[in-house]
């Protein structure tokens, strides 16, 4: 009988040791079908891209496509790299404007979306102009925004903010009324003030809508300022990639035309990724969309 208590703690460590090797059994397949999932992620989409670009060069190559019509990927990346001092101020005036336009939408949107939920009458008040301005074409109010500002670059920060300030708006009011009814209950039972509620249930509890308005309204900007540009008709050194879209055409400078669209399109990209980063880091330790399945 003395021997049973050595026996039991001699096997207790036995125990878990095979608990601990079981688990780490099943995380590893976990993880390595993580890292192939990444892989796979990555690797189809640049697979797809060389894959165009190499039938791209052979078509032009091949059919003999004049350059004025459809250059080839090497004739773009050449006009991308001699015209570099051209399309890079033009750049950085379009993301200045781009980002100038989203940080102002998010402080507006929010600060509006919880003006709107916390009192009825302002809801009513003042939503039905903020869809009003939605709806209305962004190239119908770039050439008369010209008439009332002092500058072009004033004008486009306008047009870009008022495209992207409606979805994160819109999603923020959808979030702060969406909080469960349950929990909403729970604080007025406990007297928690408006400010409170707000603070530590509502806001949290909205973030997911947030980060969707965020996403969004960061590809909007963009939109909005290129399209703005081609409607003031800015021109000049200040002016921003859509300018410079415009001289390559007039110009049938064709390759520079595509350097400056493929720059877009790269800076569309950059701005998603970046936003899905910020979305991921802000709810990858709590929110549905952002955990993975455990089955």
């Amino acid at each position: 009988m003395s021997d049973l208590p050595a026996t039991s703690a001699v096997a207790a460590p036995a125990e878990d040791e095979a608990k601990e090797l079981a688990v780490r059994g099943r995380q590893e397949p976990r993880e390595i079908s993580a890292r192939a999932d990444l892989v796979l992620r990555i690797a189809v989409p640049t697979f797809v891209l060389l894959l165009t670009v190499l039938a791209w060069q052979l078509y032009v190559v091949f059919a003999e496509v004049p350059a004025y019509i459809l250059p080839s990927p090497v004739a773009v990346a050449t006009a991308l790299w001699t015209d570099w001092g051209t399309l890079y101020p033009a750049l950085l005036v379009t993301l200045k404007i781009t980002f100038t336009a989203l940080i102002l939408a998010l402080a507006g949107g929010v600060a509006l979306a919880v003006l709107l939920v916390q009192s009825r009458w302002i809801e009513l008040a003042l939503y039905p102009y903020a869809v009003i301005m939605q709806v209305t074409p962004i190239v119908a109010i770039a050439p008369l925004l010209l008439v009332y500002v002092s500058s072009t670059q004033t004008a486009l920060l306008i047009c870009a903010f008022i495209v992207a300030f409606f979805p994160i708006l819109s999603n923020m009011v959808q979030g702060l009324k969406s909080v469960d009814h349950n929990l909403l209950n729970l604080f007025d039972l406990y007297g928690a003030s408006r400010m409170q509620t707000l603070w530590l249930l509502k806001l949290p509890a909205a973030l997911p809508y947030f980060m969707a308005g965020l996403k969004i309204g960061g590809g909007l900007a963009l939109i909005a300022a290129v399209v703005a540009e081609f409607a003031a008709g800015s021109a000049g050194a200040g002016s921003g990639l859509a300018f410079r879209l415009l001289e390559s055409q007039y110009r049938l400078n064709i390759p520079r035309l595509f350097a400056a669209l493929i720059l877009l399109s790269v800076t569309g990209v950059a701005i998603f990724g970046l936003t899905s980063l910020i979305s991921w880091l802000s709810l990858r330790r709590w929110h549905e969309s952002a955990l993975k399945r455990e089955n």
